[in-house]
């Protein structure tokens, strides 16, 4: 759906340089320090669950632009993906290439379910959307998948590798970033986990792209005013503090994980 009028950003708090990804933008709704914190540089430790997932991503994108992977070449075309973009994070895991086995086996399994997903329509893998929608303001991500729409526009789809969970921000982010980086409203947005074969799937509406717009302008003029005037962001408690960085020095975060342990 072309937008026309033309989406209209709200105007935000003026300061410093902002990048906002789909991951900040997820992570200030759920708690704004942790989004804080990665916006200073402040990551969660890798770990073997997002190698795999990571991993088996490359190899979806792989098989979208260049074909399928049969089983003997699979081994090859994952180290060759390793080695592409994934030696740091293998380091910063302590892997070593005779562990990988293991995690291979999973991505083959992975991509075992994957080839059994329609592939119609295919327009584009790993498509890279960025937009400035005010000065200093850089909201960016990368879509998994672009498929034409049975219903018209496009179809973004975003490959899970483990639960579900709750994708719906970050599939309005994505609806957003399309509304601004390519003038029109995709026809529908989609989660879809290739482990537990869960599926999630929204159609856009101009009215949804302007409240996800409030809330990314919300979230940059609450970051510029705690930058410029030293003020705290606000912590919450929630599932998502048990990866969180911050952890050991918040109290929200401590007493939530007590509370999820039981």
């Amino acid at each position: 759906m072309t937008l026309e009028p033309p989406l209209q950003f709200p105007l935000v708090a003026p300061g410093e340089d902002v990048v906002v990804s789909a991951t900040t933008f997820v992570s200030f709704e759920r708690c704004p320090e942790q989004a804080g914190a990665r916006l200073r540089g402040v990551y969660g430790p890798e770990s073997r669950v997002s190698f795999v997932g990571g991993l088996a991503h490359r190899i979806f994108a792989r098989h979208l632009t260049s074909g399928p992977i049969d089983g003997a070449a699979m081994e090859a075309a994952c180290r060759e993906e390793i080695g592409s973009g994934m030696n740091v994070k293998m380091t910063a895991l302590g892997l070593k290439p005779s562990s990988l086995v293991g995690i291979i086996a999973e991505v083959g399994e992975l991509y075992d379910r994957f080839k059994t997903l329609g592939v119609e329509g295919f327009e584009g893998a790993e498509v890279t959307l960025e937009a400035t929608p005010a000065e200093g303001v850089l909201l960016r991500g990368s879509v998994d998948a672009v498929f034409a729409d049975r219903g018209g526009g496009v179809r973004l789809v975003d490959w899970k590798t483990g639960n579900l969970g709750d994708p719906g921000l970050q599939l309005s982010f994505y609806s957003l970033l399309w509304a601004l980086d390519r003038g029109e409203i995709p026809g529908r947005v989609e989660a879809l986990s290739v482990g537990s074969g869960e599926r999630m799937e929204e159609v856009p509406t101009r009215a949804g792209v302007e409240e996800t717009a409030a809330k990314a302008a919300r979230m940059v003029s609450v970051l510029r005013d705690s930058w410029r005037d030293g003020s705290p962001l606000e912590r919450m408690g929630g599932p998502w503090c048990r990866w969180c960085p911050l952890l050991e020095e918040c109290p929200e975060g401590r007493a939530t994980t007590r509370l999820l342990a039981g």
